[in-house]
């Protein structure tokens, strides 16, 4: 059976001026029907998506909904509870009693007036050779809606697009987020593996010596925050303009840093035939324990998004990945194992109190990581011992 990977295609429409009219009251239209929805789940407490159909449906095609649509606009507000209550359950809100979860818990969930809204085949299709698409609105159907996108992109809609799609606005232009689902490509058998060491000072580290040194982006970050507070401290028009024309600047700047940093990683192994160790990073903000000065640095890098990049890009490749569990990793010597918390003299020097050896801590950390990812893909094989007869 062919495993697939689930990646997003992000496309730009380039609509005419009434096109985007249309477009524009479509999405408030929805999102404000979104509202009602929600409210009427909150005050009936309709836990399942059939009996808030029962409720709702009827109203939202008096209001000017397509069939499709309306269904839609019920199971986004169905799957936005159904969110909510896991978040609640995991304590990602808190503790019970705690202000935030009472908040989360007292009023209905609401929308944004530009919020996404999904289109399945029946209300979006795609002209590709014109680079073009047929999509509902409340206006009617709308047909020769350009899109713009990368060569690459468009043959991967072209080949693997499939399910829904979803409507977004942003800073006054619309964009369709499109699911794929791409071939993963067929693991082999690893020779070796490439260990990573994740961090902040050094973002990423692998045991066959690659470094992506965070100065950069770590400087950058803090510029972006000393400017942000400068300009909230204004409070003028012209400042609120600025601070939501760079509103998202800081996230695509991290996100494109990511994405280099796992192409890398990735293409290294898959030259190597190796396979890739990463640490488990479930639960790393409650575990780590820093000075009030490195908080905001540690609390806002997205650790997590560069290992889903590494893991989606490694699939694609057919590398295979491994997750290791990082405790001690950093405090173990690479070369004879003798763990000592002293060993981390600081936080580039490892100097080992058993046997001496001298390293930088992050690259000896990710030879341990190699190592342990090993014996994780070892203890995963099918037995090749003959069964007993």
């Amino acid at each position: 059976m062919v495993m697939l990977v689930k990646i997003v295609t992000q496309v730009k429409l380039v609509p005419e001026a009434d096109q985007a009219a249309a477009l524009s009251v479509t999405l408030r239209t929805v999102n404000d029907l979104a509202c009602w929805v929600s409210e009427v789940a909150f005050v009936n407490d309709v836990p399942r998506e059939y009996e808030l159909r029962k409720h709702t449906y009827a109203h939202l095609k008096a209001s000017g909904l397509g069939a499709q649509a309306a269904q839609h606009v019920i199971k986004k507000v169905r799957d936005a509870y159904t969110t909510l209550h896991a978040n609640l359950k995991a304590g990602n809100y808190g503790k019970p009693g705690s202000r935030r979860r009472r908040k989360s818990e007292s009023k209905p969930i609401m929308f944004r007036p530009d919020a996404a809204q999904p289109y399945d085949d029946r209300c979006l299709s795609w002209q590709y050779d014109q680079q073009t698409v047929s999509i509902w609105t409340t206006a009617g159907r709308i047909k020769g809606v350009r899109f713009a996108c990368s060569q690459d992109g468009l043959k991967t809609l072209q080949h693997y697009r499939k399910g829904e799609s979803d409507l977004i606005e942003r800073d006054g232009s619309f964009y369709l987020m499109a699911t794929c689902d791409v071939p993963e490509g067929a693991e082999y058998e690893p020779d070796s593996f490439v260990g990573v060491d994740l961090g902040i000072v050094n973002i990423a580290t692998t045991s066959t010596g690659y470094q992506a040194a965070g100065r950069g982006l770590n400087r950058y970050r803090k510029r972006q925050l000393a400017l942000r507070a400068k300009l909230q401290k204004k409070r003028t028009k012209s400042a609120k303009r600025r601070l939501k024309e760079r509103s998202r600047r800081e996230q695509r700047h991290v996100k494109n840093t990511n994405h280099i940093i796992a192409k890398t990683i990735v293409t290294e192994a898959e030259r190597t035939s190796a396979g890739l160790s990463l640490e488990e990073l479930k639960g790393i903000r409650q575990r780590v324990r820093l000075r009030k000065p490195q908080r905001v640095a540690f609390h806002s890098w997205a650790f997590a998004q560069l290992a889903d990049f590494i893991v989606y890009k490694a699939k694609r490749a057919g590398v295979p990945v491994v997750f290791v569990d990082p405790a001690y990793t950093s405090q173990t010597c690479a070369e004879c194992g003798h763990v000592d918390k002293r060993n981390r003299v600081d936080q580039a020097l490892f100097i080992c109190r058993g046997c001496g050896v001298v390293a930088h801590a992050d690259r000896n950390a990710s030879h341990n990581i190699s190592t342990r990812g090993k014996s994780v893909w070892n203890a995963g094989r099918e037995s090749r011992v003959p069964a007993t007869p």
